[in-house]
């Protein structure tokens, strides 16, 4: 058997049950190599119910600065008897399987193809602690001390990491060392250590940061100025609205008198949350809410609202699993058409595709200045794998003093100079009108705010051509958006090709790295990642300059491609589907494997021939 030799280029995967406290320890794990200056990407995948379920951690490493999933695991730290045959299964030849040896597994329940390191982990937790919870907790913390010896990750960065975590608690942190050290001590003196795979130090990591997308979106709309929220709980988006609370404490309460300069709302649902942010928005106010897809289903008639009655509204959809309650957290990009046409009706709204944390800060500031300059709801569309693992992304640009686009107000000044004010009056072309916010002049530029049709000046009205008229206008103001949205980036292969790719939010890690390979065996790809819908021009231009242009998204149906087809009139025969869907983070492997096999298939007929 040839084992699996890499220094900082492998896949480990913790299988745990939920409940164990083993988040905590599987965080450090992957915290600890990144302080060693090589890059990690680690992600979460746990149940969305009750206690005592499967849950599994995967930490990629990479010193080659690669984020996305690779696909494939070189270890695998087994401590869940109960996915112990397809955890075992996932294992790739010549990998390494570590596991608690306190009970033995029979040989037929092992594979030769692997390394298999067993050690008694219960038996020492056991010996040395009388709680049962403390003999639980502390036994994560016993195999990290063991995977740092096998590893070659440097004891003193992770006792570094508790002594930030229990910073004065000296108690737990004497406790964690104690427990660290007891792993470390026994696989020195029982294992074979270390592996073939192993931690070198290096100086990758930069300046970039490790946060959460969630946590970048709520830094990003305080940012960006809002300071009303209304949300709902909902996994996994949940965490958006607690960050907000947190930054609002920091950056909106006054130093000296304590004053909070904010709303924020736990409403007692969704359609509640979304129309307290309607009427803030309306108010003048910059607000948002976060939710998932069930909540946008719930929202759909207010959005409406909005869309119709023109008033500025931010959403945070924070995809997974779906239709109805789906996979709550798993992640998905399958609300896409859900989104871009929500509500009944014709509508069309202004959509966000954030790549990694950074963007999801950049895209949530940039919604509110959308929603303020269009005067219409703007999705920032980010999913469970960006929103709730952490990620490596670089720092966010921070403007002391920033200026918000607040769009067409029209100003008491202006009322009294004679301006003329029709709320839904198009006075340069844009689709855009001009608006007031309440209580801006004693007299003028009130107007009635409707759902229902009306003219140009608001009148109520259900002539069809003032219907037509409105609605033409908010067709000439979604082409408006198309050049004010975030553009789409385009990378060139190597040398010319009929080949192209479209993608777009949580896809874009794992397909740098997929056009990497592809490009290594000799399939040479131009890439267009989306960061907006409406498309701008150039969108269209990529698809035209093509032959065949892959759609890579996870979704069953295809949707971007749908939203292709109908917004640019593409021909559907020049996109080519590439689909994951099984609700885990899409793969490099996967991507180069399916656009490999799609061209060969394509190119057969013409090699016969």
């Amino acid at each position: 058997m040839t084992s699996i030799a890499a220094i900082n280029d492998f896949v480990v995967k913790f299988a745990n049950v939920n409940g164990s406290g083993s988040a905590s320890a599987n965080e450090l794990f992957a915290k600890a190599i990144l302080r060693m200056g090589v890059p990690v990407s680690p992600r979460n995948i746990f149940p969305s119910n009750i206690q005592g379920l499967p849950t599994w951690y995967e930490v990629r490493v990479s010193e080659a600065g690669h984020l996305g999933r690779r696909g494939g695991i070189d270890m695998m730290v087994a401590m869940n008897p109960q996915t112990w045959a397809d955890d075992l299964a996932e294992i790739e030849p010549g990998g390494y399987l570590f596991y608690d040896s306190t009970r033995p597994v029979p040989p037929e329940q092992l594979r030769t193809d692997i390394t298999v390191i067993g050690m008694p982990l219960t038996e020492i937790a056991n010996a040395v602690y009388s709680d049962p919870r403390q003999r639980q907790l502390f036994k994560n913390i016993i195999y990290v001390g063991a995977l740092s010896v096998l590893l070659d990750i440097e004891p003193q960065v992770i006792v570094d990491l508790f002594g930030e975590q229990y910073k004065g608690k000296e108690k737990l942190l004497a406790s964690n060392v104690r427990a660290l050290h007891l792993g470390r001590d026994f696989a020195q003196e029982h294992l074979q250590a270390p592996l073939p795979i192993r931690v070198r130090r290096a100086d990758r990591v930069g300046r970039r940061i490790f946060v959460d997308g969630n946590s970048a979106a709520a830094l990003g709309c305080v940012y960006g100025g809002a300071t009303v929220a209304a949300w709902y709980p909902i996994t996994p988006s949940s965490s958006v609205a607690e960050a907000f609370q947190s930054y609002c404490t920091k950056f909106r309460e006054d130093k000296e008198t304590g004053e909070r300069r904010y709303a924020i709302v736990q409403a007692e649902d969704e359609i509640a949350s979304i129309g307290m942010v309607v009427g803030a928005g309306w108010n003048g106010a910059r607000a948002f809410t976060a939710t998932s897809g069930p909540g946008v289903s719930l929202m759909t008639e207010f959005i409406g609202l909005a869309y119709f009655a023109e008033i500025p509204v931010t959403i945070v959809n924070v995809q997974r699993g779906g239709p109805s309650t789906g996979m709550p957290t798993r992640t998905q990009q399958a609300d896409i058409l859900a989104c871009a046409y929500a509500s009944h009706g014709d509508t069309k709204h202004v959509l966000l595709f954030p790549e990694d944390p950074r963007e999801c800060f950049e895209h949530a500031a940039a919604a509110l200045d959308l929603a303020d300059r269009l005067q219409t709801p703007v999705f920032v569309m980010t999913d469970l794998d960006i929103g709730m693992n952490q990620r490596l992304c670089e720092p966010f640009v921070w403007e002391e003093g920033r200026d918000y686009d607040r769009g067409k107000i029209m100003t008491a000044e202006m009322l009294e100079a004679g301006r003329d004010f029709g709320r839904y009056k198009d006075v340069d072309g844009d689709g855009i009108p001009w608006r007031t916010l309440p209580g801006t002049h004693a007299s003028k530029g009130s107007y009635f705010t409707r759902g229902t049709t009306r003219d140009a000046y608001a009148r109520y009205s259900e002539r069809g051509a003032d219907y037509t008229y409105n609605v033409e206008r908010l067709l000439r103001k979604f082409a408006t958006a198309a050049d004010l949205v975030p553009a789409p980036v385009e990378r060139a292969a190597a040398q010319a090709t009929p080949l192209g790719v479209i993608y777009f939010g949580s896809t874009s890690p794992a397909m740098d790295e997929a056009l990497e390979q592809l490009a290594a065996a000799g399939v040479h790809v131009d890439a267009l990642r989306l960061r907006a819908f409406p498309f701008p021009a150039a969108v269209r231009s990529f698809i035209a300059a093509h032959e065949r242009v892959f759609v890579v998204e996870q979704n069953r149906d295809a949707q971007m491609r749908s939203l292709l087809v109908n917004e640019l009139d593409a021909d559907p025969a020049r996109l080519v589907r590439v689909l994951h869907f099984d609700g885990t983070p899409i793969t490099a492997r996967f991507i180069a494997r399916a656009i490999t096999n799609a061209n060969a298939a394509q190119r057969q007929p013409e090699t016969a021939a």
